[in-house]
């Protein structure tokens, strides 16, 4: 398992290749000293997770690096990689999860409140 964090710069729609298999592109842009441009693929009913995200949005891609083998009707044997990304958090500005910063705040409301008793200890 990997994680990269970036910007969406692009969000492709789903493209349905068969019947049994669709897919859906992005890419973001690293934020390093030398900024680089990602292809990630989504599959399956995966596809929908960037449906809430926005071109310009931070986020944090968690994926897996699948790699193939593939020979050409000539006999020419290619090999591939797939960026295939599972999970997606939205940043805020400083790089943290908003997702995991609402589970701490709703965790800190239902805690009980802390009550001062007359005990000396």
């Amino acid at each position: 398992m990997f994680k990269l964090t970036g910007s969406l710069k692009v969000a492709n729609e789903t493209q349905v290749i068969s019947e049994k298999f669709s897919k859906r592109e992005f890419v973001i842009e690293t934020k390093d000293q030398y900024p680089q441009l990602v292809m990630f693929q989504l599959t399956q009913d995966k596809c929908e997770l960037l449906s809430t995200f926005k071109v310009g949005n931070e986020i944090e891609v968690s994926f897996n690096l699948r790699g193939r083998e593939w020979t050409s009707p000539a006999g020419e044997v290619k090999y591939f990689n797939t960026l295939e990304a599972w999970r997606l958090e939205r940043l805020d500005g400083n790089g943290e999860s908003i997702q995991d910063k609402a589970r701490i705040d709703q965790m800190k409301a239902h805690a009980p409140n802390e009550e001062q008793d007359d005990l000396p200890f």
